[in-house]
């Protein structure tokens, strides 16, 4: 564990469900783009989109809310 500066520290993103960005698409974009700015690994980033593609929107949910959970709320 390190003491980093506050201004390092992850602004909340907030993802209406209801609206076009609750959209499956949009969603797995996010997920990449968080992936990314994380600094995930490529086979970290796509282990995490295969899960989100393998089911159901309500499983595309679960998966992106427990790799993102800590930095994204979803409202529905």
């Amino acid at each position: 564990m390190a003491i980093k500066s506050k201004a390092e520290m992850p602004q909340r993103i907030q993802v209406d469900l209801t609206g076009p960005d609750g959209n499956a698409f949009v969603l797995l974009s996010l997920a990449s783009q968080l992936c990314k700015r994380l600094g995930y690994d490529h086979d970290r980033e796509e282990r995490i989109l295969d899960e989100m593609r393998l089911t159901d929107y309500e499983g595309l949910l679960y998966t992106f809310d427990r790799e993102f959970g800590f930095i994204v709320d979803l409202y529905r």
